[in-house]
């Protein structure tokens, strides 16, 4: 899918920040692309998965996802998104996170952003709007990140690995499993895994299919359904491990969403 015109127009805007509104149907892909002013993207309805070379980024409702200036990356859509993006000059981005990360929105900076979108583009910098601006961008210097990413090695034989389990997240092949087909012992991939993505190999396999969830839950899939498919014996193992990473069960996120 072609980027909204909209969005080309406002990176050479002499504003320090941007606001933009872009609604998105089911199975909408954005295609790679990267932009002069960094980008933080809100979806206010739906579950928006962000990539990158680095790894995936997945963003329920009140999440958002900061890309800096520069960083190619492109998106899948899984229910109906309405993206909400601000686009933040380098200048103006000093105190933002030099790489990608998922954040989470409180309330007021949601608020704020809505109210940005309906701001003209060549606000009074001086004036009511410009003064908007000035605290969203305060706003967004205290944010936190949060665990909805999930990072991808440069090792081919783990990238293998993980590509496999990212297309077949209900694949249960073991380490020593994929260490045969790879061509090295489970000991070196272990190592390898820790070394490159930070996370066990186990840790890595139970965030992905936590994203995966995610991504399922915004197309109304039946939680059993997903518990099977994600390779859990049961939808309670499911759940359980839903409410430790999430803080809420399925039925409680889909509620609040």
């Amino acid at each position: 899918m072609v980027l909204s015109p909209e969005i080309h127009r406002v990176q050479d805007i002499p504003r320090p920040i941007a606001a933009t509104a872009t609604d998105y149907g089911p199975d909408d892909e954005i295609d790679w692309h990267a932009h002069p002013r960094g980008q933080l993207i809100y979806g206010i309805t739906g579950v928006l998965t962000v990539h990158t070379e680095a790894g995936r980024w997945v963003l329920p409702p009140a999440r958002a996802v900061w890309v800096p200036a520069g960083i190619e990356h492109r998106s899948d859509i899984a229910g109906e998104v309405r993206m909400r993006s601000l686009f933040v000059a380098t200048e103006a981005a000093k105190n933002l996170p030099k790489d990608c990360c998922v954040v989470t929105v409180p309330p007021l900076l949601r608020e704020l952003i809505l109210e940005a979108v309906e701001v003209p583009k060549l606000y009074d910098i001086d004036g009511p709007d410009g003064r908007l601006m000035k605290v969203i961008l305060d706003r967004l210097s205290h944010l936190v990140p949060t665990p909805l990413y999930l990072p991808l090695p440069a090792d081919q034989r783990l990238r293998r690995i993980t590509d496999n389990l990212v297309r077949i997240p209900g694949n249960r092949t073991d380490l020593n499993g994929f260490a045969k087909k790879a061509g090295a012992s489970a000991r070196t991939l272990a190592r390898l895994f820790v070394k490159e993505t930070g996370l066990t190999f186990g840790a890595w396999r139970q965030q992905a299919r936590l994203l995966r969830a995610l991504e399922w839950l915004a197309e109304d899939r039946p939680v059993t359904s997903i518990a099977l498919d994600l390779g859990y014996e049961s939808p309670s193992a499911f759940i359980a491990m839903f409410r430790r990473a999430v803080g809420s069960t399925p039925g409680r996120y889909l509620k609040g969403r």
